[in-house]
């Protein structure tokens, strides 16, 4: 039994009559014939009863069609899913992300894709670095919003940047610091600093090694925070300075002050991470497409902030 089989019956049974059938379905009457006797005699009992006025359907046949009719609906609706799938408009789509760095470009190329692909269901995961690239080796995410993966924790993953920030020294309000425009690595490293947890966090801390080695200075940790929200409320009654990137400002907002670091040239490379090897779908490589869009800098709109952000 195929497909078409079942189709050819159909088309009879809602007509009646063969040669209308014939018609409708643009096939030989005599071939359209054989069709449906080949299906009763596959079956095994009578679907229709044929009379020179036409046909009428049997009891059997009855039931069959609305079988059949159900089993070609639900056909019906699988090619139209399957085909939505493969034009990246269906499915369900995980995103890993971190919530600092992907502030700026994230919320609009989600507001975009809910627009372009209200069929796909987008699975957001908010994760430390290392959880994102765990996900994207397992396959738990099929793409992450992130900052550059350092080289030890980068091996079968690939990175494509779509934004750079300046990084910057936050600091309470009344700060000593923030009576200068800009500070050095070396006032920095005079300050107590609050930091990301390392065992969560150990991007940062690569951060703050490019950061302050080249000047032969360490940083004194004077706080360790398991998250962005903790280290901003640390950072604000005073318990240390935070050295951040430039778009972490959208996210603490005026809470604090922030001042750019003048001697260094590290910058917060954050852009989509995938698994080297793994199987992005339609809908993956679409959002992909809209990351790069809202990132470009024709899409960049002025927002009051500390500093401008600077272009690649």
């Amino acid at each position: 039994m195929e497909l078409r089989h079942l189709r050819y019956f159909a088309a009879v049974a809602e007509v009646m009559n063969f040669t209308k059938a014939a018609t409708r379905l643009r096939v030989a009457q005599p071939s359209l014939s054989r069709q449906v006797q080949d299906l009763e005699d596959e079956i095994g009992v009578d679907l229709l009863k044929r009379s020179p006025r036409g046909v009428t359907l049997t009891a059997e046949g009855k039931l069959f069609l609305a079988e059949t009719l159900e089993t070609l609906k639900r056909v019906d609706e699988s090619v139209k899913k399957v085909r939505a799938l493969a034009r990246g408009e269906y499915g369900e789509l995980h995103i890993g992300y971190a919530p600092s760095p992907s502030v700026e470009v994230l919320p609009p190329a989600l507001a975009a894709f809910r627009y372009a692909a209200p069929g796909v269901k987008v699975v957001l995961h908010d994760l430390a670095g290392d959880e994102l690239s765990a996900g994207l080796h397992n396959g738990s995410l099929e793409i992450a919003v992130m900052i550059q993966p350092s080289a030890e924790s980068a091996a079968g993953l690939e990175f494509e940047e779509l934004k750079r920030y300046p990084f910057y020294v936050a600091m309470a309000p009344g700060h000593p610091l923030s009576k200068q425009k800009a500070v050095t690595v070396q006032q920095v490293a005079a300050e107590p600093l609050v930091a990301l947890r390392r065992l969560d966090y150990s991007e940062f801390y690569r951060i703050l090694d490019a950061i302050f080695s080249p000047h032969r200075v360490r940083p004194h940790i004077a706080a360790e925070c398991d998250g962005a929200s903790s280290l901003i409320a640390d950072v604000e009654v005073g318990k240390g300075v935070a050295v951040v990137s430039e778009v972490f400002q959208r996210a603490a907002g005026r809470r604090l002050v922030y001042r750019r670091i003048s001697n260094s040239d590290e910058v917060h490379r954050v852009g989509i991470v995938r698994a080297a090897k793994g199987d992005v779908t339609p809908a993956g490589e679409k959002f992909c497409d809209i990351l790069r869009k809202v990132s470009s800098p024709a899409a960049v709109k002025s927002k009051p902030a500390a500093g401008k952000a600077r272009k690649k």
